[in-house]
């Protein structure tokens, strides 16, 4: 696992912990993030959604700098699968 997604899991934690969907971030060259009921956990199981972007992009959102829908809007995030649990997460990042 990189130092990336380990990172990028100990802060998806303190933001989120347990989520009521499944959900999945891929980092672009880094590897996938899963978040639901158990919490964040590395891992690339089925999702109900599944984010990918690049290491720049998402940290970027978990940091604050980046905002999700206007990075969807201008292609640097790309969704795949059901939007409304895709809102729900970024409800929960926010």
């Amino acid at each position: 696992m990189s130092k990336v997604v380990t990172a990028a899991v100990e802060k998806l934690n303190e933001k989120i912990g347990s989520f009521g969907s499944t959900a999945k971030f891929v980092i672009e060259d880094e590897g996938a993030i899963m978040i639901d009921e158990n919490g964040v956990h590395a891992g690339d199981e089925e999702a109900e959604v599944t984010l990918k972007a690049s290491r720049e992009t998402f940290e970027g959102i978990l940091n604050g700098s980046v905002n999700p829908t206007t990075a969807f809007m201008t292609g640097k995030l790309k969704i795949d699968g059901n939007m409304g649990v895709a809102m729900q997460l970024g409800q929960a990042l926010s």
